[in-house]
């Protein structure tokens, strides 16, 4: 299952300020129609049917069930700068790893 970093929690929380969401919102991913290999991320009221919901702490990510399997070893990450969010994937870390 995709796991969130406290960065991401941050930012994701801090892209649905103001976007007048209820609190079951959260970020959307899913595949690009077209290109399969890109994820597109968007914000949304309510997760789609079959979508894999993961919640930590006040926030939720809903991904769609085309690219669950893809993202089941990942974490998403975020990182903030003057310029804008960024977020990123990358493998997570199984235990013993160093």
């Amino acid at each position: 299952m995709l796991t969130l970093t406290e960065k991401a929690v941050e930012a994701i929380r801090d892209l649905m300020v103001g976007e007048n969401l209820p609190k079951e919102a959260g970020l959307r991913i899913t595949p690009k129609p077209g290109d399969e290999s890109t994820l597109e991320l968007s914000l949304t009221s309510v997760p789609h049917a079959g979508d894999q919901v993961i919640k930590k702490e006040d926030v939720r990510v809903f991904v769609d069930p085309d690219a669950a399997a893809a993202l089941d070893d990942q974490t998403l990450d975020a990182d903030v700068s003057p310029s804008g969010t960024r977020m990123s994937l990358y493998l997570s870390r199984t235990d013993g790893e160093g």
